[in-house]
């Protein structure tokens, strides 16, 4: 991946001062890069990395697996977006092995995400099986850990 990429997807709050710096550019040059990446659709978004254990509010995610029947023409790709449509869906991605859609969905509470799967989800023309599961804590995203800024405890190896 380009390096700018690199660093905006590390953090995208990096200043175009400090990004020219890395990139041995220019902030206007930076600049120019950013605005074709978003341009091109290469850059969808930016966003916070959260940490829901501390938000007051009780949300659900889960993680579906979902076994679909592919169409002779599209394959896959209008039934995955009927199903992105949702706006309980968050996350979609075409997987290999058992099943073919993985999905992350949320709700406000366990009900209503057993409910969205069970009327809507799995009731699409299409959608053969689901697998459901609920995550329960998250320790790691997006290469970040969530428990805070706790020391390295692993042992020191040196040359």
């Amino acid at each position: 991946m380009d390096e700018l990429l690199n660093i905006l997807k590390k953090n995208a709050r990096t200043s175009l001062e400090d990004i020219a710096k890395m990139t041995r550019s220019t902030p206007g040059a930076v600049a120019a890069r950013i605005e074709e990446y978003e341009k091109s659709g290469t850059i969808r978004g930016y966003r916070a990395l959260i940490n829901e254990d501390h938000l007051k509010e009780d949300r659900v995610t889960a993680v579906i697996e979902v076994k679909v029947q592919p169409e002779r023409e599209g394959g896959f790709d209008r039934i995955a977006r009927r199903i992105s449509g949702f706006p309980e869906v968050t996350n979609m991605h075409l997987m290999s092995g058992k099943y073919d859609l993985l999905l992350f969905v949320e709700g406000d509470n366990l009900r209503k995400v057993a409910a969205f799967v069970s009327e809507r989800l799995a009731t699409l023309d299409g959608v053969l099986s689901t697998g459901t599961h609920f995550m329960l804590k998250t320790y790691k995203q997006d290469g970040v850990l969530m428990d805070g800024d706790r020391a390295d405890d692993r042992l020191q190896v040196s040359p």
